[in-house]
């Protein structure tokens, strides 16, 4: 078992509390988090110890487990990773670019691993759909929440949008061409509501929208590639995979979707639901990530998919504050 802590025992810290408890992987040795209240029921309900400083924790584990809020992260990370641990650390990887980047040469030079949480990669529904998508010409996505004040402090791009930013970024292995974007401040002084339009030097083309004002929840994605169209619904867990095939004989199916394209022939309309696993996503990315280590393999999602992510991200709000 890996040693592990925690640094961050707030609402997604006590989620990541829960699923290392679960894993076989982990030995949970204790957490840190400068509210004393927190760690007062932290410890009461899971019996962990509580240390004193991020530095004494890290000094026991092989693991740091970021689970801060973002401004902390580059100063946690470093620090652990001179000392020459291995970083698991929250999306957004850190604050800004040029932080991203110093975090790179830090891991770099100190030959360490770093997983960044972009958990939507490990979401059952994607795990479905992503062997199926091949050289999309179009995606599109929409990330709506509905109005919760506890993601208020930080802008929808870098809160919500970035999640699909790092799918599109993991699914178009192209560079960026050109971006556009926009956005409405309707609560927040900055953006509640966003659009990005991403362009790829290989033609396809991704539009984003998020929004933290929406009447309902929503968390779905659409990726259009020759003769196939893929639905993949992060929220709901379900993919549907809708492909068109040409016709090589005749059909009998009175059930059948046939197109007729005159001059060109005739195709086939296929429906697919494959199989959604039950994940717990969270439990997943830390585990794949513990099996980096143990078998030194690169992490599902490195500190560069971390680092290109949020430089698209901060791209796409310099265009909006324009």
């Amino acid at each position: 078992m890996i040693k592990i802590g925690i640094l961050g025992a707030g609402h997604l810290g006590k989620i990541h509390i829960k699923c290392i408890l679960e894993s076989e992987y982990f030995d949970l040795i204790g957490f840190f988090d400068p509210d004393k209240s927190i760690c007062e029921a932290i410890s009461t309900e899971f019996g962990l110890k509580n240390f004193n400083s991020a530095e004494e924790l890290m000094d026991v584990v092989d693991i740091v487990d970021i689970v801060t809020p973002t401004v902390a992260h580059f100063e946690l990370a470093a620090k652990a990773i001179k000392k020459s641990k291995h970083v698991f650390i929250e999306k957004p990887i850190v604050a800004t670019p040029e932080e991203a980047k110093k975090l790179v040469n830090l891991a770099t030079e100190a030959s360490v691993k770093v997983q960044v949480g972009h958990v939507e990669r490990f979401n059952p529904a994607f795990l479905a759909a992503r062997p199926h998508i091949h050289q999309p010409k179009f995606i599109e996505t929409h990330r709506l929440s509905m109005f919760n004040p506890r993601g208020t402090d930080v802008p929808v791009v870098l809160d919500l949008m970035i999640h699909d930013i790092d799918i599109v970024l993991s699914v178009i292995r192209s560079d960026i061409k050109r971006i556009s974007a926009n956005g409405v401040s309707v609560v927040c002084d900055t953006p509640d509501i966003a659009n990005a339009r991403i362009e790829f030097d290989n033609g396809c083309v991704a539009n984003l929208t998020a929004s933290r004002i929406s009447m309902k929840n929503m968390r779905k994605s659409r990726f259009f590639q020759n003769d196939a169209y893929i639905s993949v619904d992060y929220l709901e867990k379900k993919t549907e995979i809708i492909r068109m095939q040409e016709i090589q004989t005749e059909v009998n199916n009175p059930f059948a979707m046939v197109l007729d394209l005159g001059e060109k022939g005739q195709k086939q309309i296929y429906f697919e639901n494959p199989e959604i696993k039950s994940i717990n996503a969270i439990k997943m990315e830390l585990e794949t990530f513990a099996s980096s280590i143990i078998n030194n393999t690169t992490p599902m999602v490195t500190l560069e998919d971390g680092c290109n992510a949020l430089e698209v991200a901060y791209q796409i709000m310099a265009k909006i504050n324009k």
